[in-house]
């Protein structure tokens, strides 16, 4: 969802910065990349240990939950040029569902600014699985409840540790840079295929491939942005 769907990647950086601030902290971009791809209570943890703050990740957690879920209550959704459309179009004809890091709460601000929420047959977030990103846990899951086999299933990502997840789970994983917060090096050579924009996909036309000595496709189903 976050650099997928909505262009809020940047809205985590700064509510974490902010936060950050506020205890007389820095976060850094080293510090962004540590926690992206994790689920709440690991990202949580994460920024408690590398800002050295005594205080709970609970509260921790809350913080930055309710400054993302605020942002978007406030400004409305972040669009990613041409996302929405591209996701209609393609819900037209395939199952989707949203695997996503992000907190429940946060999901539901974005599906309700974005007018998606009739879109997707399932909604996972990685805190309702054992483990968030590069594990597969969440797409696994989002694949379960779809009722569609991992090997048949799209997930289009924008991370490094999101591409590791959908790999991991024996997905086809399609890397849409984000470009307000670009992935790390070395992302788009562990993607199957690379686009600039999610208005380019068209799961139909992507043919399965061999990939680690396993037939991975696409194009029977979707197991939508994360």
């Amino acid at each position: 969802m976050d650099g997928v769907i909505v262009d809020s990647e940047i809205w985590w950086d700064e509510v974490r910065s902010t936060f950050a601030a506020a205890h007389g902290k820095e976060w850094t971009a080293d510090d962004q990349a540590a926690v992206m791809g994790a689920n709440s209570p690991g990202w949580a943890r994460i920024m408690r240990e590398r800002l050295g703050l005594d205080m709970s990740e609970a509260a921790i957690e809350r913080a930055i939950v309710d400054g993302v879920a605020e942002r978007y209550r406030r400004e409305g959704a972040p669009l990613i040029d041409g996302a929405i459309e591209a996701i209609r179009r393609i819900a037209a004809t395939l199952p989707v569902g949203i695997a996503s890091s992000s907190h429940a709460e946060v999901i539901a601000e974005a599906l309700a600014a974005t007018d998606l929420g009739d879109v997707f047959q399932v909604v996972v977030s990685s805190d309702e699985v054992a483990h968030g990103k590069p594990a597969p846990d969440v797409y696994l899951e989002a694949a379960r409840r779809l009722g569609i086999s991992p090997a048949t299933c799209l997930v289009v990502e924008d991370s490094y540790n999101g591409v590791r997840a959908g790999v991991a789970a024996g997905m086809f994983v399609v890397l849409v840079p984000n470009r307000s917060v670009p992935p790390a090096r070395g992302t788009s050579d562990a993607a199957d295929l690379v686009l600039d924009r999610l208005a380019e996909l068209d799961p139909g036309r992507i043919d399965p491939v061999e990939r680690g000595g396993a037939i991975r496709g696409a194009g029977h189903a979707t197991g939508g942005p994360g």
